[in-house]
């Protein structure tokens, strides 16, 4: 399946609007320190954010499935993003009440994230810099 991003900056500055896949439109920016008016995340902590967010709705897809009450689910993620290799601290937490089997269950559940799982996989890049409508270097 294949998924569009499309960024521009707004007014030349740091904010940016992104579209993606033509229905959905984020706003990133920096903070204040680094020129930006913090109006949005920095891009680089839109990270932790697709990997908590994506973490939580292969839980409660799941749980829906099963029809499971899952009514406080909340994911917290850490990324350091000066180690390397890079390191990502996920914490999961369910509600009480649930069975050990349940509970194993959603630990699969949550390593099951594409988001994850494309990240492990590791990535290829092809980047292309168009000057004036013409593809002028591949980097």
């Amino acid at each position: 399946m294949g998924m569009t991003a499309v960024a521009r900056s707004i007014k030349g500055g740091l904010r940016t609007e992104v579209d993606v896949n033509g229905r959905h439109v984020l706003v990133t920016d920096e903070p204040g320190r680094l020129g930006g008016t913090d109006e949005g995340p920095a891009p680089h902590e839109l990270m932790a954010a697709m990997l908590a967010s994506c973490t939580s709705t292969m839980i409660m897809l799941y749980a829906r499935t099963r029809d499971w009450e899952l009514d406080d689910v909340r994911v917290e993620v850490a990324y350091d993003s000066e180690s390397v290799p890079r390191h990502v601290t996920v914490h999961v937490y369910l509600p009480g009440g649930l069975t050990s089997e349940q509970i194993k269950r959603l630990r699969k559940v949550a390593d099951t994230c594409p988001a994850k799982r494309s990240l492990e996989a590791g990535f290829t890049f092809d980047q292309h810099l168009v000057v004036g409508g013409h593809d002028s270097l591949a980097a």
